[in-house]
């Protein structure tokens, strides 16, 4: 083994993507620091890729027992925005292609916003359909958050270029003229809901940024709207802005 360079070593890394690749066994035996460090580091990635590899196949049960059913078309679909005080509910509907792998995804609270956004754009790009559903604030004041969800998702499905013949929703059951799952945390359970979970997050984020500059007083580029301390104290001292939702408390109890 001597005769390879830690660099040459590091390359050939690269290359390898299983634990039982004769390259792993060959430098083993190597008892340079560096080497044993590379092979290391490749080892816990391989197991990393692993785990996420299996989570992956576990989330797909939904869509693969649908698919051995004769389903083709299915859409997941989540909603972001229930709870803040400010800006839209926004719904997300997902029918992703057969061979979609995108290992790593999850339910979007659980990534970092640049995992998010990464993700965002690899499922924008791969996905048969994306359909999305706002409710502005007005609307939601009007009709309560419930409700307005509702319609977020019902719109989600609607706005979608191509219609599904299956629903996964995460935790909301809805009036549609096909068949559908509602899965309790679905979110983090199915593919399909975990890629709108991740479409509606990214929207609405990006909205709240751009709200930001209008009412700067409120920093929803920080807090996208939730009730953050700072929020609050904002709140207080300039009053509520057109995107806040009236009906909601303390918002409620200030007009």
């Amino acid at each position: 083994m001597e005769t390879y360079t830690i660099k040459e070593i590091a390359v050939e890394l690269e290359q390898v993507n299983s634990l039982n690749d004769p390259f792993l066994r060959k430098i083993k035996k190597d008892e340079r620091k560096g080497v044993q460090s590379l092979m290391k580091k490749k080892i816990e990635a391989l197991k990393k890729a692993e785990i996420e590899r299996q989570h992956f196949i576990e989330m797909m049960k939904y869509e693969r027992d649908l698919k051995a059913e004769g389903f083709n078309l299915i859409a997941g679909i989540d909603e972001v925005g229930r709870g803040p005080l400010a800006g839209p509910v926004i719904a997300a509907a997902v029918i992703l292609p057969d061979a979609f792998y995108l290992p790593g995804i999850n339910d979007s609270k659980q990534l970092t916003e640049q995992k998010r956004e990464e993700y965002y754009e690899i499922i924008m790009k791969e996905a048969v359909s994306v359909g999305i559903g706002i409710i502005t604030a007005g609307e939601i004041d009007q009709i309560n958050i419930y409700e307005a969800t509702k319609k977020a998702m019902n719109l989600a499905i609607n706005n979608s270029s191509t219609f599904p013949d299956y629903c996964l929703i995460d935790a909301m059951k809805l009036t549609l003229p096909i068949p559908q799952t509602s899965i309790v945390k679905g979110d983090a359970k199915s593919v399909s809901i975990a890629a709108a979970s991740i479409v509606a997050k990214v929207t609405r984020d990006r909205m709240m940024k751009e709200y930001s500059n209008q009412y700067p007083y409120y920093h929803f580029e920080k807090n996208m709207g939730y009730g953050t301390k700072e929020h609050l104290v904002s709140l207080n001292t300039y009053g509520p802005c057109p995107i806040h939702r009236k009906t909601f408390a303390p918002i409620k109890d200030m007009l």
